[in-house]
């Protein structure tokens, strides 16, 4: 499943969402979900140690000036890699 995070891990119900995830699924961190991506943050490890592959959008992380703050754990892609996302998980989640 991929599951998107759209809003900042700060106003979303964050650990719902983490309950849901396995080893198998995919979260895109993308518009203030890129927040979450933030070297040594508590909402990174938190994804990290749910064992999904967790992926952020360039053209978010860019605009919000964090493009030296996101973890090397963090798979960063174009919008055509949020495509391939899409097209790769057939179920989606929105948070």
């Amino acid at each position: 499943m991929l599951y998107t995070l759209a809003t900042s891990p700060f106003k979303s119900d964050f650990s719902a969402m983490l309950r849901l995830v396995t080893n198998e699924d995919a979260i895109l961190l993308f518009q203030d979900g890129v927040l979450a991506g933030i070297s040594r943050s508590k909402y990174l490890l938190e994804l990290q140690n749910s064992g999904a592959q967790i992926y952020a959008l360039d053209a978010d992380i860019y605009a919000r000036g964090l493009q030296n703050q996101i973890a090397d754990g963090v798979s960063i892609i174009s919008y055509q890699g949020f495509v391939k996302l899409t097209e790769a998980h057939k179920q989606h989640f929105a948070l």
